[in-house]
């Protein structure tokens, strides 16, 4: 059935989000697919901060300690109790295994017992998603997604583009082909003496520094629509490495602006060179690298396409993004058995 013709008794639908694919225990009610009525996030960055990194096994034990008490916030934030809602849906992958199961689990119980539907949710969708989610209270809420649409994933796991021609349809155009967009920020903070997280911490270093300083690499590849950030990192390395060799002290902020500008270009460049290619009306900017100013505003200055990016405390892993997804899915009817397991490696398309 059309998501659009949907029988009106459908205008009321709340859907429990949660969300455990990394270092976030989140919960979430959302209603109609847009409207956030409630959004909890417990982040575990200052417990992770000391490995320089997220540890899977601190992870998922640290989501057992707070999944409960996140999904007792959420709903006491909307004022409601799991009879107000119409169905749980839960990220099944891609993620930690280990975390995954945790929130996977956590979903199962709550269904089982209130007898209500269970919905596994691509947590690479979910983050399509949170482009269109606004609270309650908004009194100029944002747009309803025009297809089709080409959606730019840029994350600490992934980085890839996707043309989407309706809900819930996906084509992956292309994806890296080695370090992700966010796993290079990390990478290139440690080696610059930056702390973890890597992508706030190179933006904050970067304000005072010159994007001119070091001409680092961009890797076009093309005649296909994948990324490469290996060889950027590389060249960062290589650049430490001469500066230390030399006795000289290291311009991290140079370096900061630098290796940032070349990030953005290349993300910029291929997603715009895409949009007109498959002749898109929107395009959807989207994952924790979507917090980055200077990426945020190479999109929001151009005027060639409408531009969706979420606000900030959407870009990084949050339980609205699964619930918002997860609405589509159950109004197109889908229901998961409770043997559902995890698939730490799920495709989006």
């Amino acid at each position: 059935m059309d998501i659009k013709n949907k029988p009106s008794d459908l205008n009321k639908v709340r859907i429990l989000g949660i969300e455990s694919s990394c270092d976030e225990t989140a919960a979430s009610v959302i209603e109609n697919g847009r409207v956030m009525i409630s959004n909890i996030v417990a982040t575990q960055i200052a417990i992770h901060m000391k490995y320089g990194g997220v540890f899977p096994e601190v992870a998922s034990r640290q989501h057992v300690r707070t999944i409960y008490a996140v999904l007792d916030q959420a709903l006491e934030q909307a004022h409601m109790s799991l009879a107000d809602i119409d169905a749980i849906a839960v990220t099944r992958g891609p993620g930690l295994a280990g975390s995954l199961v945790v929130g996977l689990n956590a979903a199962k119980g709550l269904a089982y017992g209130r007898g209500l539907p269970l919905i596994g949710i691509n947590h690479l969708e979910g983050h399509i998603y949170s482009a269109w989610v606004y609270p309650q209270d908004t009194p100029n809420p944002p747009p309803a997604p025009v297809f089709p649409i080409l959606a730019l994933l840029v994350s600490g796991g992934h980085t890839e583009l996707n043309l989407i021609t309706d809900h819930l349809h996906y084509q992956r155009l292309g994806a890296t082909l080695d370090d992700a967009a966010g796993e290079a920020f990390d990478k290139v903070a440690r080696l610059i003496g930056l702390p973890y997280p890597g992508g706030p911490s190179v933006q904050k270093a970067a304000v005072e520094g010159n994007p001119e300083a070091f001409t680092f690499p961009r890797a076009r590849l093309d005649g296909t629509w994948n990324f490469s950030f290996s060889g950027l990192k590389t060249a960062v390395l290589r650049e430490v490495r001469k500066l230390e060799t030399e006795n000289r002290i290291l311009p991290v902020n140079n370096l900061a602006a630098s290796f940032q500008a070349a990030v953005v270009d290349t993300l910029f460049t291929k997603t715009m060179k895409a949009a007109r290619e498959y002749g898109v009306k929107e395009i959807v900017v989207a994952g924790g690298v979507s917090a980055n100013r200077v990426l945020r505003d190479a999109f929001l200055n151009q005027q060639e396409f409408a531009v969706h990016i979420p606000p900030l405390n959407l870009c990084t892993d949050n339980a609205a993004m699964i619930g918002a997804a997860g609405y589509y899915h159950y109004i197109q009817g889908q229901r998961d058995p409770l043997d559902l397991d995890v698939n730490p490696t799920w495709p989006l398309s």
